[in-house]
């Protein structure tokens, strides 16, 4: 939909669909910030180990430097999570 570094400081603009049990292993981002907005089904993500419930219409900002992790906690549902990406610091700067 859109070119890598087409509209900065964005860096992506995804949608993720879990099926029942499956994980998004934890991960941190220095430099992006990262919004997720949770369309269908339920679950869990974890900032920094502290456990959030997400449910449709959730919508969670995850800072630069925090560690998350999602979990599709449903045994028969599917988790649908639109997300995006936005560049921080230096990098984030129109370039002149």
């Amino acid at each position: 939909m859109l070119a890598f570094d087409e509209y900065p400081p964005l860096t992506n603009f995804s949608i993720a669909v879990f099926p029942p049990g499956e994980v998004a292993h934890a991960h941190q981002h220095e430099d992006m910030l990262e919004v997720f907005y949770v369309e269908s089904g339920t679950g869990e993500i974890i900032i920094d180990d502290v456990d959030y419930l997400i449910t449709p219409g959730s919508c969670i900002v995850v800072e630069p430097g925090e560690r998350h992790e999602l979990h599709n906690t449903s045994h028969d549902q599917v988790l649908v999570v639109i997300y995006f990406g936005l560049q921080q610091g230096s990098a984030a700067a129109p370039s002149s």
